[in-house]
């Protein structure tokens, strides 16, 4: 919980108050929980306010016609609150008060900006000058950031200070919400008192499946990250990869296989399950998997266009991902979003924090597709109050009825292969918790039909072995080079007696520290 806030002060960016995500905890007891505090759309929201240009627009603000030009009409609602303020009333050991201060700190006192820092905050700055209430209280009038800067966050400490003394209730019906919903309604926003007072966390039994004799415990629903996992496991553990080799052509064939049937299921049937009725059980059961793996030829790819129906969505990759394990071996995997860089890039009034712009996340159209060609399905239509489908999968693995691995990641349709990857790497290459999670990449999310591959990153014979079986390959990242997602991860060795930490090394500012 400290670490959230903490983290939503000094990356603001994708750290977040004003966004969602979900909380995974396996306690040392063997029990676990998941905590779901994605963010919903607006009671007033109208699905027809989006039919021109859909998600793409949303996320870029650009686009839609009449009413719905405006970013405020992204925002869903916060959940990020009244998730971590639950999972501390019902978990937690230290008063609300105590673990918020060292956020209030940074935000007072400010923090020393190092050059990722700078890099994300310059990169919008143009953009936010354009925006009065943004320009005035978070660049503090600057023109652009510089190494070494100490930045302070005056408003977003003061509204931490308020939700240190009044919780969840000021934040979600005091004066904090009623500043809020008057901000945004001043912009043309839908989201109301009544949207902030109905806002409800769940909580919920984790997704579970098993690979290779390890059980592999995951986000559910709205989460389709976790499915993905699973139902990708599922269908490699069918194939001797440890025998193939780490990256050789035939291990890769069927890792890129596995990934194109998952990501095209979780886009066929899954959204939230308020709304909808999710086959969870049967897409990750060993008789669906059976049947996909018959479907994939041993030396030729599977052609992405004859599988399920194309229908697109876009998803946000900037989200923020942290794992905890504590003496008492109590394993936490959080990651939260607003969704696009800064959200929707608007601070209302004097909150001093960046709105979401989560309903970005949902299926706006069935019939447009988007720059980074993510395909969704239409059961994550948009609807007053639901939540939408989110990739983002924080998961936890044990042994034995011991813990093993604690992971999550941002990199919006990524996280799921992102970490299919690390746990491969982890469990059929041998590679310490380090190796696993700076090694390489690879993605395929079914549509386009493409293998995004980090560059440099295969043998040339292995490239062309893949090609010649009709694997396309595209260089970068699907969100443009270098946005891969940066994994945090803690793996459990000796009986847990020992905790290795891994920050991925694409993120200079990530860290691995224990005490």
């Amino acid at each position: 919980v400290a670490m959230g806030y903490a983290l939503g002060v000094v990356h603001p960016c994708c750290g977040n108050i004003g966004g969602g995500g979900f909380m995974l905890i396996r306690f040392a007891n063997g029990k676990s929980t998941f905590l779901n505090f994605r963010e919903k759309a607006p009671l007033a929201i109208d699905p027809k306010m989006f039919a021109v240009s859909g998600a793409s627009a949303l996320l870029s603000g650009g686009h839609l016609t009449g009413a719905a030009k405006k970013p405020i009409l992204s925002v869903g609602v916060p959940g990020t609150v009244l998730g971590l303020n639950t999972a501390l009333e019902k978990y937690g050991t230290l008063p609300l008060s105590q673990l918020i201060q060292p956020a209030i700190d940074l935000a007072d006192k400010g923090f020393i900006l190092e050059k990722q820092d700078v890099t994300i905050l310059n990169s919008v700055a143009p953009e936010m000058r354009r925006q009065p209430n943004v320009f005035r209280r978070f660049l503090n009038r600057l023109h652009f950031f510089h190494v070494g800067q100490r930045f302070k966050q005056k408003d977003l400490g003061m509204t931490l200070r308020k939700i240190a003394k009044g919780g969840s209730q000021e934040f979600y019906h005091g004066s904090l919400a009623e500043s809020l919903v008057k901000g945004i309604k001043r912009q043309g926003g839908l989201l109301s008192k009544k949207d902030l007072a109905d806002y409800t966390v769940q909580e919920m039994t984790p997704l579970t499946c098993h690979y290779r004799g390890y059980d592999i415990i995951t986000a559910a629903p709205p989460s389709s990250g976790g499915i993905a996992i699973c139902e990708a496991l599922n269908i490699l553990e069918g194939y001797p990869l440890r025998k193939w080799r780490y990256h050789s052509s035939q291990s890769l064939h069927y890792q890129i296989e596995a990934l194109r049937y998952a990501y095209a299921d979780r886009s066929a049937y899954l959204g939230d399950p308020d709304f909808v009725s999710n086959p969870t059980e049967t897409l990750i059961a060993k008789k669906h998997v059976a049947k996909i793996r018959q479907k994939i030829k041993p030396n030729k790819a599977s052609d992405s266009n004859e599988i399920g129906k194309r229908v697109t969505q876009l998803e946000g990759n900037n989200t923020t991902s942290y794992t905890v394990v504590d003496k008492q071996g109590n394993a936490v995997s959080v990651t939260y979003t607003v969704n696009g860089y800064f959200g929707s890039k608007i601070i209302v009034g004097d909150t001093g924090f960046f709105l979401n712009n989560e309903l970005a996340d949902f299926t706006l159209r069935l019939d447009e597709p988007n720059s980074f060609g993510l395909i969704q399905g239409e059961k994550n239509l948009i609807a007053p109050g639901k939540r939408p489908l989110s990739s983002i999968a924080p998961t936890i693995i044990t042994k034995n009825g011991q813990l093993f691995l604690v992971l999550g990641t941002p990199g919006g349709s990524t996280i799921p292969s992102t970490l299919v990857g690390v746990i491969l790497n982890v469990i059929d290459y041998d590679m310490n918790i380090q190796q696993a999670v700076d090694a390489p990449r690879i993605h395929m999310q079914w549509l386009p039909d493409k293998v995004y591959i980090e560059p440099g990153s295969l043998p040339e014979k292995t490239e062309e072995a893949l090609k010649k079986m009709g694997h396309e390959f595209m260089h970068e990242s699907p969100f443009g080079s270098p946005k891969w997602g940066a994994v945090m991860a803690i793996r459990s060795i000796k009986n847990n007696k020992e905790l290795q930490g891994a920050a991925d090394s694409r993120r200079s500012s990530g860290l691995a520290k224990g005490r």
